[in-house]
């Protein structure tokens, strides 16, 4: 008779990190100006305020500081009837001269023109708006922009209007929405600069968390971090789960 094998034996065991691969382990936590940052990110705002496209246009500036090549943006009919049209005097000073717009009738138009726009290393950047949760993207079509993004080496920023969060590839997910602004220093009566409450739902190189994040004028900074939770490696599981920069 053998003896009975002991409960711990099935236990899950800690592998060490350095033998997990890279694309599995956490890293250190987010924050602006971190070096590697994903070239395909999606955020989840709603359509009533210009969150989304507010820190999209944030982050992608962030990243691409001092880059002075024009970028892209694409909105499906839907988006634009949801939010408008980029209002260009609105846009951060770097950016006014450089946008490209493009507005197209369907979703589907939507996809083949931010995957070309993918495809163009003469661009900064590649910013979309789709609204709600079309059929046409799916995985397989995130999976697309993910690998175009990845090999042409052009960043995508995906805002997603009135959607609810479903399968993606996308690197790093965030759900957006306004924060309240600071008041101004010398006209307390003034609008404040854009704030933004984001909580980074699924990453693959950071642990999940809430910032509260605002545009200084110079740069975007954090105005109140999160606890992080650190997450095991082998616990990680790809997800299945007018206009103008002040959004604040």
């Amino acid at each position: 008779m053998t003896d009975p094998t002991p409960l711990a034996a099935f236990a899950r065991r800690r592998i060490p990190a350095a033998a997990v691969p890279l694309g599995l382990r956490q890293t250190s936590a987010w924050r602006p100006g971190l070096g590697g940052a994903a070239l395909q990110s999606e955020l989840f705002a709603s359509a009533v305020e210009a969150s989304g496209a507010g820190l999209a246009l944030a982050m992608a500036l962030d990243q691409a500081a001092g880059d002075e090549r024009p970028f892209l943006w694409v909105q499906d009919k839907a988006a634009l009837r949801k939010s408008g049209r980029p209002y260009r005097p609105g846009l951060p000073p770097a950016l006014r001269s450089r946008l490209i717009h493009v507005a197209a009738d369907s979703c589907e138009d939507a996809l083949f023109a931010l995957e070309e726009g993918l495809r163009c290393r003469d661009l900064a950047f590649v910013l979309g708006e789709l609204a709600g949760n079309p059929r046409a993207l799916g995985f397989t079509a995130s999976r697309r922009l993910s690998l175009v993004a990845e090999k042409h080496g052009v960043p995508l920023w995906l805002v997603r209007l009135d959607a609810q969060r479903d399968l993606s590839s996308a690197r790093m997910r965030w759900q957006v929405r306004s924060a309240a602004s600071l008041a101004p220093q010398w006209n307390r009566d003034a609008p404040g600069r854009p704030a933004w409450q984001a909580e980074l739902f699924r990453a693959r190189a950071h642990p999940s968390g809430t910032w509260i994040l605002r545009d200084d004028g110079q740069s975007l900074v954090v105005a109140a971090a999160p606890n992080h939770e650190q997450a095991h490696p082998l616990d990680l599981v790809p997800g299945a789960g007018d206009r103008s920069l002040a959004a604040g």
